[in-house]
C-alpha cells in the first residue's frame, strides 16, 4: 500500500539496524554503537543529510578499507589539559565521543580540556555532540575541517580552497540548551547535492561557476569545470565566512599539523574539541541562568514581517527530536532504499515502520 507521507521508524529500531549493518561489515560493537547513535540522532534532530544518509558511504569505506575498524587512536602529544590524537582513520563518531569523555574529565580537574584529532574519518553532525555535552553541564566548542575536500572559495576568489569547515558551540541553559552549529560557507555540499537530485535551485546566488559568475544552480558545482561555494556572507559580506574558514583551519590543521599541506584519505576530518566546565568559573547554575535570560530575550523579540517567531539556535532541532522520539523518525525514500540495499547485501532484516506500512 502506498502512503502520501514518508515512512516513520522508531529511533531505537533504526539504531539497532544501523549497528547490525556496521557489525556485519566488520566493525566492533562499541564503534558500531557510537556511529549508529550519532547518525540516528542527526535524523532525530531533523538533519537528514548527516543522518543515516551517511551510512551508505560509511559502509562502502569500511569495505574498501578507507575507514579502519580495528585499533585505538594514538596519543601524539599530551599535557594535563590537552591531548593530540592520531585517529588512524577510525570511525569519527566513536573518536569524538571518546574525546568528549576525555575532555570532560580534564575540564573537571583544570577548568578546560582540549583534544585535537587528526586522521579521523568523517564525524557526522556536530550538533549531536553539543546536545550530549550540554546535558552533562559543560560548554563544548567543536570545529572540524575536511582537508581532502575543497569546495569553498576564499572571498574575492573563484577557485575552491576550503571545505565548509563547520564551527559549533553548545551552551547549557536553564531549559533547553543553545546549540550553535554553522559552517564557514553560505551553504553546504550535502545541501547542494540534495537540491541537484531534486532538480531544484538554491534560494539565492550562493555559488560561483568556474568563471566566477554567481549562480543558484547546483549543476555548476559538478562537471569537468566545477565551481565553488561562496563563504558565509556571500557576495556582499563573505569576508566574514572567509575569516571563519581560516579560524577553523588554524584550530584543526594548524594545531594538529595535519591539513591541506599533506595528503589525506577520502572523507578525512581533522577535529578540534574543547570543553569548558562552568563550575571552574561562575558556576553552572549562574551560567545556565545567564544563557536562559538572553535566550528568552531573543524568543520574546518581536518578529519582523514575514517571520513567525524568533528562534534560538538549536530550538528547532531539540523540538524535532522530542516530536520524532514520540512519532517516529521520517526517512526519505532514497535513504530507505539505501538501507534496504545494505540489508540485502549483509543479510540484516529491515526495521518495520511504526505505521506498519
Amino acid at each position: 500500500m502506498t502512503t502520501s507521507h514518508p515512512p516513520r521508524y522508531e529511533a531505537g529500531a533504526l539504531i539497532a539496524h544501523a549497528r547490525a549493518l556496521l557489525e556485519k561489515a566488520g566493525m566492533p560493537a562499541d564503534k558500531a554503537a557510537a556511529v549508529a547513535d550519532i547518525l540516528v540522532e542527526a535524523d532525530l534532530m531533523g538533519s537528514p543529510t548527516h543522518g543515516l544518509n551517511l551510512l551508505d558511504p560509511y559502509l562502502e569505506h569500511v569495505q574498501k578499507g578507507h575507514m579502519r575498524v580495528q585499533g585505538e587512536p594514538e596519543v601524539v602529544s599530551k599535557r594535563p589539559a590537552v591531548e593530540i590524537w592520531d585517529g588512524k582513520r577510525l570511525p569519527g563518531p566513536w573518536l569524538v565521543l571518546r574525546a568528549l569523555d576525555s575532555a570532560i574529565e580534564r575540564a573537571a580537574a583544570y577548568g578546560t580540556g582540549t583534544v585535537v584529532i587528526k586522521n579521523s574519518h568523517h564525524i557526522g553532525s556536530l550538533a549531536t555532540y553539543l546536545r550530549r555535552a550540554t546535558a552533562r553541564g559543560v560548554v563544548l566548542h567543536l570545529v572540524s575541517s575536511a582537508p581532502s575536500a575543497t569546495s569553498v572559495a576564499p572571498f574575492g576568489g573563484r577557485k575552491p580552497v576550503f571545505s565548509p569547515n563547520p564551527i559549533a558551540i553548545g551552551l547549557p541553559a536553564a531549559t533547553d540548551p543553545i546549540l550553535v552549529d554553522i559552517s564557514a560557507s553560505i551553504t553546504t555540499n550535502n545541501m547542494v547535492k540534495k537540491l541537484a537530485r531534486e532538480g531544484r535551485k538554491l534560494p539565492g546566488k550562493f555559488l560561483l561557476d568556474a568563471d566566477g559568475n554567481p549562480s543558484d544552480d547546483p549543476a555548476v558545482i559538478g562537471g569537468p569545470r566545477p565551481g565553488s561555494l561562496l563563504p558565509l556572507g556571500g557576495l556582499d559580506a563573505g569576508h566574514k565566512g572567509y575569516g571563519l574558514a581560516l579560524l577553523a583551519e588554524g584550530l584543526t590543521a594548524g594545531l594538529s599539523d595535519q591539513g591541506r599541506a599533506q595528503d589525506n584519505g577520502p572523507m578525512a576530518n581533522t577535529v578540534y574539541l574543547q570543553v569548558i566546565d562552568p563550575e571552574a568559573f561562575g558556576g553552572l547554575r549562574a551560567f545556565e541562568q545567564q544563557m536562559e535570560h538572553i535566550a528568552q530575550a531573543c524568543r520574546d523579540n518581536p518578529p519582523r514581517p514575514g517571520v513567525e517567531a524568533v528562534r534560538v539556535p538549536g530550538q528547532k532541532g531539540v523540538a524535532t527530536a522530542r516530536r520524532q522520539a514520540e512519532e517516529g523518525i521520517s526517512l526519505a525514500p532514497g535513504i530507505v532504499a539505501s538501507l534496504a540495499k545494505w540489508s540485502g547485501q549483509l543479510d540484516v532484516p529491515m526495521p518495520q515502520p511504526v505505521d506498519g506500512e
